[in-house]
């Protein structure tokens, strides 16, 4: 059983949570989840580079100088590889990058993360953000007063566009719903602040 704090927005402890430990305290699985980091780096290519080949080249055919007579050597087309302006030998083709990978292995993955965020107590639990207005400087603030240096993982429970707008101009902090929680994200991240209702979505999304 892992029992960590619960924060408010100004950084004062609000009670205790215990943490599943079935999801914060699972066996860390590094080569797990370098496969699923890599999977998900490889999603994101679009494969759409192209190079042209010597039939794409839209050069003339004319043999480029007669074959004998001038000491050079022999061409037939100023569309060869060798020649400025001509096509590119075993070139960038379209193609799909994407790679498969089971659904529960992704959620072992992810569960894997968390445990180890939460072995390294880089995760932070607060109570809620309420704000009225967008306020880059009272985002600032709280994440000050709850210690979360470095760059931050917001999780919020769906969308709240005051939050969002509120924390775009920091640099380091990044605001995810937490129904779309990734592995990218958990592991390029030095903390993880979660609000209360992320909390319940990220257990019921990897609960066993």
């Amino acid at each position: 059983m892992m029992l960590i704090p619960i924060y408010d927005m100004e950084g004062e402890k609000a009670g205790d949570v215990e943490l599943r430990a079935d999801i914060f305290e699972a066996p860390v699985n590094v080569p797990l989840m370098h496969q699923a980091f890599e999977r998900q780096r490889a999603n994101a290519r679009q494969g759409t580079h192209k190079a042209q080949t010597r039939s794409e080249v839209n050069r003339t055919t004319r043999k480029w100088y007669r074959q004998k007579g001038t000491g050079r050597a022999r061409h037939g087309s100023r569309s060869a590889n060798l020649f400025v302006g001509g096509a590119v030998a075993h070139g960038p083709r379209v193609r799909d990058y994407s790679k498969k990978m089971p659904r529960k292995m992704r959620q072992a993955a992810l569960r894997s993360a968390l445990s180890a965020k939460a072995a390294d107590e880089a995760i932070v639990v607060v109570k809620g953000l309420e704000m009225d207005i967008p306020r880059t400087k009272r985002v600032a603030a709280t994440l000050g007063a709850l210690g979360a240096d470095g760059r931050v993982l917001l999780l919020l429970p769906g969308r709240n566009e005051v939050v969002e707008k509120s924390a775009r101009n920091l640099p380091d902090v990044k605001v995810l719903n937490a129904n779309y929680l990734n592995i990218r994200d958990l592991l390029s991240h030095d903390k993880i602040l979660i609000t209360m209702d992320s909390l319940q979505v990220i257990e019921r999304n990897l609960g066993r």
